[in-house]
């Protein structure tokens, strides 16, 4: 089976792969003439990155295809004070043979016997061969690079003695292993956004070793901080023995390419992370098509062209000769878009249906909104369990002390004390510079804020930033259209607030309807549904309904959902006069005395 990025890929070609899995290597054997041609002359046509797994008795254990940057590597399990026992060997067909450090990161991390990238000719022919080996350094799990060498050069190596003296240095030394990457934060004009930075960093496990801050008003294009800081940056990355360069500001394709190429290290920019903590977050069917939504223009944005990537391509299924594979790859990613675009805009019609059958039923749509991390989750937890119908509690929805705890919208019922039944929308965090794309991508969950009758905006009172997380989140209700609408500013966790900040907010955000509430706590949120009951219109009305008494869960439901004013029992059922909302008049109808 070849594993990856086979669209497009002649039965032929796979065929021509798969047969490979047959040959049969002598033991201690990386390599031979027949596997590197194989690969090589299929990695020129199709100009992707072919990898395959060999383990030290010669058996190819998997093959796969990555697009011109990237292959997949199947699935390790690595052991300790050992190498994994598997060599990698994949092509390059940029015709580079220099290991990326998506290659020296796959190497360490996977504790591989070793990598080889094979820099491959527009013919097909192995132009140069580089290796990486793992190696300990201070108690730390490192590399060792060697080459670029001759084909030649490579197949004479002596690989099993490398491999062996790589072993006795893990026996001989106590290891130092962590899962984290180890990263070092790049900042310009304001050094406090590089504390959201570390926080969306620990979402995603990485270990922040160091921050660069530079003030300038000007962006390098070339290098986003200018070439003498890159220098001071690559410098700094070593002494921190960082393997990881995150910028807290979105990078073009050629500056992101650039600082990889100067550093040595793996670099990604805020909107990288940002999405990436939306990848591993995302749950529902919904959740997933947004984020590959936001993560292809995202890419598309990068794309680059540059070596053989940039050559001429022609044939059937190509818009014209001439075409080159940039063209071709920012067309596909085109595609991808028009086709997520389609499969959410049929979601947006499913939810437009559910929101017009609320809609039809009467009941005030209320939404939940604030910066990532402020308790929203918990406060809708808290109000659906305590305050919804049964229906209604469906098990609560994750909440946790970090950035973007939960990213899929839920709507429940929930029953205020006048009983007037009401839809709760608990919406995904906001965030400072929040990527244009993600909100794009989001809008069909987004706008249930828009289809609002209130809005409350939860903020985190113990937050020493708690002004632009306010200001943050009232862009993107402005980017929505939707800061027109009626809004309590609540004010949460404030029994982690001094009675001096309380009042400073209060003046400060008067124009608002606000309070304060702990959802933690349980504190005043008896009071929060008294405000929202008074914000909202009241849309009730006295009804008389006789209701037959075969029909006890609809008493029920009037009991519960309404001010029962009288209730006579008469011969052929209840005669109960009620105040109800539309919701409750419209279960009940058919049974209204007229």
């Amino acid at each position: 089976m070849i594993n990856g990025n086979i669209s497009g890929i002649k039965d032929f070609t796979l065929s021509i792969l798969e047969n490979l899995y047959s040959t049969k290597l002598d033991k201690g054997q990386f390599a031979n003439d027949e596997i590197l041609e194989t690969i090589s002359v299929i990695s020129a046509s199709i100009n992707r990155e072919i990898n395959i797994a060999i383990d030290r008795k010669g058996n190819i254990k998997d093959i796969s295809i990555g697009d011109n940057s990237s292959a997949g590597l199947p699935s390790i399990s690595t052991k300790e004070k050992r190498l994994s026992g598997l060599s990698m060997i994949h092509t390059h067909p940029s015709g580079n043979s220099s290991l990326s450090m998506m290659d020296i990161s796959a190497l360490i991390q996977l504790k591989l016997d070793m990598i080889v990238a094979l820099g491959i000719s527009k013919e097909g022919k192995i132009n140069e061969v580089s290796v990486g080996f793992c190696e300990i350094k201070e108690n730390h799990l490192s590399y060792e690079k060697i080459g670029p060498i001759s084909l030649n050069k490579f197949l004479n190596y002596d690989f099993i003695s490398k491999i062996e003296e790589i072993e006795r240095t893990f026996k001989e030394n106590t290891l130092i292993e962590s899962i984290e990457e180890k990263a070092i934060l790049v900042g310009i004009g304001d050094e406090k956004s590089l504390d959201e930075l570390e926080e969306l960093a620990k979402a995603c496990n990485v270990q922040v070793v160091g921050r660069f801050f530079q003030r300038r008003t000007s962006i390098d294009n070339v290098t986003f901080i200018g070439s003498g800081k890159v220098t001071e940056l690559t410098m700094f990355k070593q002494i921190k023995n960082a393997d990881l360069i995150i910028f807290d500001d979105e990078l073009t394709g050629i500056q992101n390419k650039n600082l990889e190429v100067i550093t040595g290290c793996k670099v990604i920019d805020r909107t990288f992370l940002i999405l990436d903590i939306f990848a591993k977050r995302a749950k529902s069917r919904e959740g997933k098509l947004q984020v590959q939504l936001a993560k292809l223009k995202y890419n598309n944005s990068k794309l680059i062209g540059y070596g053989i990537s940039m050559s001429r391509t022609g044939g059937v299924g190509n818009r014209g000769l001439g075409e080159t594979k940039l063209e071709l790859d920012r067309r596909s990613i085109k595609e991808n878009i028009h086709n997520l675009k389609l499969e959410l805009e049929k979601v947006r019609k499913s939810r437009m249906v559910q929101r017009e059958k609320r809609d039809n039923a009467g009941i005030p749509k209320v939404s939940l909104v604030g910066y990532t991390n402020v308790g929203k989750s918990t406060l809708r937890n808290l109000l659906v369990n305590n305050y919804g119908d049964s229906a209604s509690k469906k098990g609560d929805v994750f909440a946790e002390n970090m950035l973007f705890a939960t990213l899929d919208v839920t709507t429940r019922t929930i029953i205020l004390p006048d009983k007037r039944t009401i839809s709760l929308t608990d919406t995904v965090g906001f965030i400072r510079k929040l990527p244009h794309d993600l909100v794009e991508a989001f809008k069909s969950t987004l706008e249930e804020v828009t289809f609002s009758d209130l809005i409350v905006h939860v903020v985190d009172g113990s937050s020493p930033t708690i002004e632009n997380e306010i200001l943050a989140v009232e862009n993107v209700l402005s980017e929505l259209k939707a800061n027109d609408k009626p809004t309590l500013l609540i004010i949460n966790k404030i029994d982690n607030v001094d009675s001096e900040k309380l009042l400073y907010l209060k003046e400060k955000y008067q124009n608002y309807n606000t309070l304060e509430i702990s959802a933690k706590s349980n504190i005043n949120i008896d009071k929060l549904l008294e405000v929202i009951e008074e914000t909202l219109p009241k849309l009730t009305k006295e009804e008389t309904f006789l209701i037959p008494y075969s029909e006890s869960a609809l008493v029920a439901l009037l009991h519960r959902t309404s001010i029962i004013k009288s209730e006579e029992y008469k011969d052929n059922g209840s005669e109960i006069t009620a105040i109800v909302d539309n919701y409750t008049e419209k279960q009940l109808e058919r049974y209204l005395k007229r």
